[in-house]
């Protein structure tokens, strides 16, 4: 697997920014929402749009969460607000709405998919929570999908955490969103910690759930993007490879536009 690149996180960081402004105006909003869960994405985008100069509201939304997403959460939103004059947040803790929903549907006995679906749900709330407080405020609801998430392996709740107004970060691949994220000066705790979507309640990453790495997803995304196939590698490189390609196709239900029957009257 290649080596990667640095990529140059200056221009990316005043590009963005430069672009976040521009859509804002041109919505005619106030500024920007973001649900900061103590990961590096919502670092990164909630520090982007906090350099706009605009309004910036991070809200914190835990269900059920794990202790140390907390706590980074927390830190992270102190540390912006430290720097940041626009940037405000708020906590809206969905646990009891979470389980009030959880009473009101019917349960499964197949376990893996009434985990699933609930985890789903927690997100699925959470979009909703972030929509309310862009209603109330006048702002834009910023989505932290990366690129990789977004386009390459569909890691991501349909319409929870990708349904969003914007993606600032989408065209970026993990490891380019470490790399700015640095540049960002993020605190530590985040730079360090396994990537997670947070949604089970504990502390099990991506990697866990997918099987495979950032580093690898990246290396395969680009290998498919090069007309590879599956025959062109073995040992660890193949099996990376499938994931990505089975994922890939699994879940272009995401990424591509809801389909539409066309009447030909």
């Amino acid at each position: 697997m290649q080596k990667k690149k640095i990529f140059p996180v200056e221009s990316a960081n005043e590009q963005i920014v430069s672009w976040l402004k521009a859509y804002a105006d041109n919505a005619k909003v106030n500024g920007f929402v973001v649900g900061i869960s103590g990961g590096v994405d919502s670092a990164v985008t909630s520090t982007l749009c906090a350099q706009t100069g605009l309004p910036v509201l991070c809200v914190e939304m835990p269900i059920h969460q794990a202790p140390s997403h907390v706590s980074r959460a927390k830190e992270h939103i102190a540390q912006l607000q430290a720097r940041f004059p626009n940037v405000s947040n708020a906590v809206a803790d969905l646990t009891e709405t979470f389980e009030t929903f959880k009473k009101a549907v019917p349960t499964s006995e197949n376990e893996t998919k009434l985990n699933l679906s609930l985890a789903n749900t927690r997100a699925r709330l959470r979009m909703t929570t972030l929509y309310y407080f862009a209603g109330i405020h006048g702002l834009l609801v910023a989505g932290t999908g990366n690129k990789v998430e977004d386009f390459g392996v569909g890691f991501f709740t349909k319409y929870g955490d990708g349904g969003v107004d914007l993606s600032p970060i989408a065209d970026l691949v993990k490891s380019e969103v470490f790399q700015l994220a640095a540049y960002l000066k993020v605190p530590e705790s985040i730079l360090t910690a396994k990537p997670t979507d947070g949604l089970f309640g504990d502390d099990r990453s991506d990697e866990d759930q997918i099987g495979a790495s950032y580093d690898e997803l990246e290396w395969a995304m680009q290998e498919d993007e090069n007309g590879k196939t599956s025959d062109a590698f073995s040992g660890r490189e193949k099996v990376v490879f499938d994931i990505y390609k089975r994922l890939n196709r699994i879940n272009q239900h995401k990424m591509e536009p809801i389909p539409v029957c066309k009447l030909n009257l």
